[in-house]
Formats: C-alpha cells, structure tokens, sequence
C-alpha cells in the first residue's frame, strides 16, 4: 500500500540543500568581497555607486557594502559584519569584510574535498584563538612608552594612518589629523562623538576647513526683523528655551461663544498680553542671545531686535545639546523664574560668512566639551567621503585614548600572526593542522592586496615579508607603499590599535563560520499581495544599486 505523501511547505518553495548549496554559498560571498577588495589600502581605488538620482563615491567599505543592496541571505552576513566593524570601532571595515572572504576561499577547497564543515568551523575557533592570544602578547603599550606630551603626536599619527587609505589622505593628512585629535582632546572622559559636529559648506578648498572649538551651526530660518539684530557680542548670557514664540491664531483649535463684539476684542488682546509677557521676562533674564527649538515668529524677532538682542528659532536638536554642552546653558520649558543659573555663558559670540552660508560661532565657553568641524571643497560627494573619512579617523583616536594599545599596519601584523599560526600547525596532527595552516594562508590577503592595489608585485612583496618575518627582529615588517619595497611599519608610525584587529579578525572568522554551518536554504514564495507591494517599493523609491541574488 503506498504512503500518502506529506506536504510541509507552501507550493512553490525552492529547497536547495547539500555540499552544492554551501559552495554556492562560498561563491555568492567571495563575489562580493571582489568588489570591495581593491579599495583596500592607501592607493585603494575608489567605487562610484548610482542610485536613482544621486550618486556616492566612496572606498569605504560599510558605506559600499550597504549601498549595494545585496540580496544574496548567506551574502547578508558580510554586509553586517561590515556594519558592526564600523559601530564598533569606526575603521578596518574593508579588511573585515576582506578576511571573511579570504577565510572562506580558503575552506572551499576542504568542502570540495569532502571534509565536514564542523571540523573546519573547530579548527577555525582554534586558530582564531591562538592569533588573538599572541595578537595580545606582541602589542605595544605607547602609553609605558612615551610620556603625556608625546600622547597627543602619536594620536596625530593613529589618525594619519586611518585617513591613509581615504580620499583626502594625500597633503591635506597631516592637516586633518590633527584637527581630528584636537577635536577629540576637546570632548570630556565620556568621548561621546556626538558632541563633535560636523557641517559641509561646498566652495573654497579643503585646507579652508577649520576647527571650532566651541560651537558653530548655520544660520536658521529667520523672520522680518533679524537683519536689525547684533551679529556680534563679547561675553554675552545664553538662553535657551523649548518654547514657541509666536502669535497664534487660537480659531484654528479652540472654539469660543461671544454675544458682544469688544469681549472678541477682549480675546484677541489676551493673546498680545501673553506674548508680550513671555517677550518681556525673556529680556529681564539679561540674556543677549536667545535660542529656542521651536519657531520665534516676526513679532519676538522685531522685539528684540528692538531691544539689541539675537534670537534664533527652530535650532536642529544636536546644535542644541552641543550649546547647552559647551555654554553652560540649561534648555528652558518656561519663561517664568530664569535666574542666572540657568544662562549659558561665552566669551565671543558671532554670524560670520562661511562660503555661500551664514555661520552662528560660539567660542571661549568656559567648559568647553564640544566642537566643530567645518568641511571645505569642491563637489558635495568629495565633502561627503571626507566627512565620512573622518568620522573613521575619529573613532580610532578615541578607541586609542580609552585603548592605548597599538600594533603595526601595513599587513605587518597579520604577517607575523600567519607566521605563528604556521609554526603552530606543525606541532599537531590531523585534519586540524591543514585548517589552522589554510587559515594562516588567508591572513596573508591583507599584504598581498595592499601591494596588488598599489601596482606592485605582489609575489615578491610577499616573498620578501616571509623572510623577513622568519629572522628575529622582523616583527613589524609591512608593506612599504611609498617604495615599492617593505619597511618596519612600527618605526613609520603606521600604527593601528590592537582593538579594530581583535574586531576584525573574531567578525570575519564568526562570519565565515556562519556560512559554513548553513547546509539547507528554504525560499518561501511569496503571495501575489506581497510582490505587487514589492513592485510598487521598488518603483517608489526608484532605487538602481549592484544587486548580488
């Protein structure tokens, strides 16, 4: 008798399960690594990406593995591993990504062969585990070594070499790091970057940019009566408020029943009264500039003009918190009882041009934690891969002042632990030793890829590091960019901290781990409603990205 058939999954379901789903798996990863692998390095090149109407060039590898829209599920996971580098610490979001494509190259050829993912995946933890214990013990401590006033030369030189590999890496390096490490010097124990802010001003080039230390933020939306205000103070009070300060036509949400027409009258003056009461007190406080979150209409604006007073109203939020943060000031509900205590104090307050913008300056605050970055240049897209350069750049000299443990860059590093891992692999049997001997052959991409972006050979470059490596003394040997040779990377200044290494290399051996545990994928089909809905997303947002299926 024959056994009814079970149906499980909804009809249309596609299955694909086996060694030739996992190596299909592999394959769709390793095509998006080769995408954002030549952008690795100094002389990385750079991708242009379309979409719709607007267009981001860039060599930074979250933002590219983000924007290429990678529908791939098992591809997925590299464009998360890319995401949690930049939250984390902020640079190496290419080189992750990078390792975890190397890494699973490398595990293809035991897949093909017929060895269990599991044993790779055991032996991969192992390796992962030896590299980051000698990883620990070869770091460098700058803080034994130098002194607090050498501190602020070597951040200088952490933030060169995270804008090395960056669009404006050339001259303008040295210039930008050490905005960058001033900037960070300016912020409290906490190292809350938010309170760094960052505006793009198109025009002039990019040496205009300047540091602010204090606050600066463009100029509101301002009503008739504002060009009659004082542009400038010397040590004026602060306040700043959450209130709106304008005239409101009560009909639109109040309902009102009169019999005489003057009690109308009545009405219409309670609402002067009550404005000019808040006006009134708002001027008694002493405070020479007025801020608010919400609108301050064309009646506050004319009042205080009249009475020498600047006011801006609808101040975007982080400007706020950043005034309040380096003033002193404390954001006000009300107008009643604004004693001293809650004005903000500074030394200078200005409106100056900023290229084709108006900038309101706050500066010589008291306590000082917060400052600006004012971005200069050409084309809106160069600002924006500057902006997002330096955001990296600042991540890394604060996870160097909360972590002042660094290793060398370059490929330097990952060099020596393909070495270790190497003689490791030699003192154990098994199917072990080749797994640990493949990982420390993927360690070697980050070498091979810095010379191949740069036009060298790599071959030779690599040849050359091994030897070095292998005699005493040959630690931090990397790859030489400027000389088409090797160099000590750690005498060059070409440092990392030990942090965004240890990030990288437990993300992108986790990563490739997670790949090879997935033996099965079940695509559900999706119902009519669910694709002419998809249909309708696709059209409305008109996106045009790389799309890896």
């Amino acid at each position: 008798m024959l056994q009814p058939s079970i149906i499980l999954l909804r009809d249309g379901t596609d299955t694909s399960q086996g060694k030739g789903q996992l190596l299909s798996n592999i394959d769709a990863s390793i095509a998006v690594v080769d995408v954002v692998r030549t952008t690795l390095g100094p002389l990385g090149m750079d991708k242009l990406i379309s979409s719709g109407t607007s267009a981001t060039i860039t060599n930074d590898g979250a933002t590219i593995m983000k924007l290429l829209e990678v529908e791939h599920p098992a591809a997925k996971t590299l464009v998360d591993i890319s995401k949690s580098q930049d939250a984390e610490v902020g640079d190496g979001t290419t080189t992750v990504v990078v390792l975890a494509g190397e890494f699973l190259k490398e595990a293809k050829q035991f897949v093909e062969e017929g060895v269990h993912p599991q044993i790779i995946i055991r032996g991969y933890r192992k390796a992962l585990t030896l590299a980051l214990g000698y990883l620990n013990k070869i770091a460098v401590d700058v803080d034994q070594l130098y002194g607090k006033e050498e501190k602020r030369e070597l951040l200088v030189k952490c933030a060169s070499t995270a804008l090395n590999s960056k669009l404006i890496g050339g001259l303008t390096r040295k210039f930008f790091a050490e905005m960058i490490v001033d900037a960070v010097m300016t912020l409290d124990k906490d190292l809350d970057l938010s309170l760094i802010g960052i505006k793009k001003v198109p025009g002039g080039s990019m040496q205009d940019s300047m540091l602010v230390k204090g606050v600066a933020f463009k100029k509101t939306f301002s009503y008739a009566g504002f060009e009659q205000q004082p542009k400038k103070f010397e040590n004026p009070e602060i306040l700043c408020l959450n209130i709106e300060l304008e005239l409101k036509a009560e009909k639109s949400n109040a309902e009102i029943k009169i019999k005489d027409p003057e009690q109308y009258q009545s009405i219409v003056d309670a609402e002067w009264r009550i404005i000019y009461d808040k006006l009134e007190k708002i001027v008694k406080s002493g405070a020479k500039v007025v801020l608010s979150k919400l609108a301050i209409g064309d009646l506050a604006t004319q009042y205080f003009a009249d009475r020498g007073i600047f006011c801006a109203g609808r101040v975007p939020e982080d400007d706020m918190l950043r005034v309040c943060k380096a003033t002193g000031a404390q954001v006000q509900t009300t107008v009643n009882d604004l004693v001293k205590e809650v004005l903000g104090k500074c030394e200078h307050f200005e409106e100056r041009q900023i290229g084709a913008e108006r900038y309101n300056f706050f500066t010589g605050c008291p306590d000082t934690k917060t400052s600006t970055i004012i971005l200069r240049g050409g084309a809106e897209q160069f600002i924006a891969e500057a902006e997002r350069s330096i955001h990296d750049a600042l991540m890394i000299v604060k996870r160097t002042i909360q972590n002042s443990v660094v290793v060398a860059g370059g490929g330097a590093i990952e060099m020596e632990l393909s070495k270790f891992l190497r003689e490791h692999s030699r003192t154990i049997r098994g199917k072990e030793q080749l797994i640990i001997n493949a990982y420390a052959k993927a360690l070697e991409v980050i070498p091979r890829q810095l010379a191949e972006n740069a036009g060298f050979d790599s071959i030779d470059i690599l040849n050359k590091l091994r030897q070095k490596h292998a005699q005493e003394g040959g630690t931090w040997y990397g790859v030489d960019i400027n000389n088409d040779d090797i160099t000590d990377t750690m005498k060059s200044f070409v440092w990392e901290p030990v942090l965004v290494k240890r990030n990288a290399l437990s993300a992108a051996t986790e990563a490739a781990n997670l790949i090879l545990s997935i033996d099965e994928t079940v695509r559900n089909p999706r119902s009519e409603q669910e694709d002419h809905e998809a249909m309708r997303g696709g059209k409305a947002k008109g996106r045009g990205g790389m799309r890896f299926a």
